[in-house]
Parts: structure tokens; C-alpha cells; sequence
């Protein structure tokens, strides 16, 4: 695996595996992060994984050398890494996500069929049947950075950004759709809303998607909005 490393601080180091945000270097940012859940090492604080990137933070008073810290690691992580070998993942997990489209939930679906010169009906129609992949997850707890969307759909951020966006709503910015799992402020413009819980503080796992998830966005209407929203609860 070809990787670099490079100081991100006094105590944390960035392992870049590529340029380009693609499902390639995706994989790569997967089985480094694979690897540190798999291995142990005292002196790792924290892992976190970018588009294409995971970053290592790590206590320097745990790492027993001759060299500094910093080199150690360095060190240590090459000769691990260098071993691995990425193999495409062939069965990635699907994860559907319900969408009421339009309405009081996707309040700027007509700005974004409007900016781009299509009915409402054909931006949903675009959005629902594109093939979506997880990059990351940021910003917020359980927000996932989703690459795929259809460029035929893309809007700008709203000059006037929400104070308040609803916890599942689904929005556009730029070329890049996205869920938002927790209420928070907001400047995307929103097509729809979906019932599911993104952000699961409770749960073992709290986040609903992972990075490597493939997801399907599926149509509903209110009334289906209603009874998953219900179950959910």
C-alpha cells in the first residue's frame, strides 16, 4: 500500500493515502482504520479517518525510545502499513434511507428544480436513483459525507442560512447531497426528510452509517412518513 506520513501536531501525524476522493482511496482509509481497531497500541489515543486520510493522535509519554515520539511512531506504522494489501469490497453494506420529498419537509425543491431547469418530480427522480457512497463521518455526530450525486441537481447554498434545520432532513449543497442527524444550524437547501435516525447516542454503534455504506434513497409518501417515524420511536 503506497501511503505517506506527515506531522499534524505535537502529538498526531496524518497517514495521506491519496489525491482524489475516490471509492479507491476510500478503501485504503477503510483497512488503515480497520487496522487500528484491530490493533492495539498503548500509545494511540485516537484514530480519525477523512476523505482521504486517518488521522493518528497518540500520548508521547507511553512511547518508550531512543528516537523522538514522533519518529517512533513513524517508525512502528511503517512497518506495519507497508504489509497491507487492499482488496475491493465486493458486498458493501446497503442502507436504505426513506425520503418524503417536498412539502413542509423539503421546503427549497423547487429552487433546486428551478435552478437547474427541471420539474420537482425529475429532481426527486435524480436523487432517488443515484448510487451513493459514504465517504466519512463529521461535522456532526452520525453526519455522513456522501459522494455520487448527479451534477444535473446542484444548487448553491442558500445565501440565508437556517438557524434551525430538523434532525433528518436531506439537503443539497453544491454537488454533494447529505442527511442531517442531529437539529442544528444550516445553510443547505432541503428537498426532503427522512424518519430514520442517522445519530443513535444510545446504541452500541451510534452512528446509523458507517464509511464504505452504499445508500438508496427511497420515496415515500407522508403517511409512510408517519408510521416509520412511529416505529423509530
Amino acid at each position: 500500500m503506497k501511503f505517506t506520513i506527515a506531522p499534524l501536531g505535537d502529538n498526531s501525524l496524518i497517514i495521506e493515502l491519496g489525491l482524489d476522493i475516490s471509492r479507491e482511496i476510500q478503501q485504503k482509509v477503510k483497512k488503515v482504520s480497520s487496522f487500528f481497531e484491530e490493533k492495539t497500541f498503548d500509545w494511540v489515543i485516537e484514530t480519525v479517518p477523512g476523505f482521504t486520510t486517518v488521522a493518528v493522535f497518540y500520548d508521547p509519554l507511553k512511547i518508550q525510545s531512543d528516537t523522538l515520539p514522533y519518529e517512533s511512531v513513524c517508525e512502528e506504522l511503517k512497518l506495519h502499513l507497508e504489509k497491507l494489501e487492499v482488496e475491493e469490497d465486493s458486498r458493501p453494506r446497503i442502507v436504505e434511507i426513506p425520503v418524503c420529498y417536498g412539502g413542509e419537509f423539503g421546503p427549497d425543491l423547487e429552487e433546486v428544480a428551478s435552478h437547474n431547469g427541471l420539474s420537482t418530480e425529475e429532481v426527486i427522480d435524480i436523487h432517488a436513483n443515484g448510487e451513493y457512497i459514504v465517504y466519512m463521518i463529521g461535522f456532526a455526530p452520525g453526519f455522513p459525507y456522501i459522494g455520487g450525486m448527479s451534477e444535473k441537481i446542484a444548487a448553491p447554498r442558500r445565501s440565508n442560512p437556517r438557524l434551525k434545520i430538523p434532525a433528518g432532513s436531506v439537503g443539497i449543497a453544491g454537488k454533494q447531497t447529505g442527511v442531517y442527524p442531529i437539529e442544528t444550524p444550516g445553510g443547505w437547501q432541503l428537498i426532503g426528510k427522512t424518519p430514520r435516525k442517522l445519530f443513535l447516542p444510545e446504541g452500541e454503534t451510534p452512528s446509523l452509517l458507517q464509511a464504505g455504506d452504499q445508500i438508496k434513497f427511497v420515496p415515500i409518501s407522508i403517511e409512510e412518513f408517519q408510521r416509520i417515524e412511529e416505529d423509530e420511536k
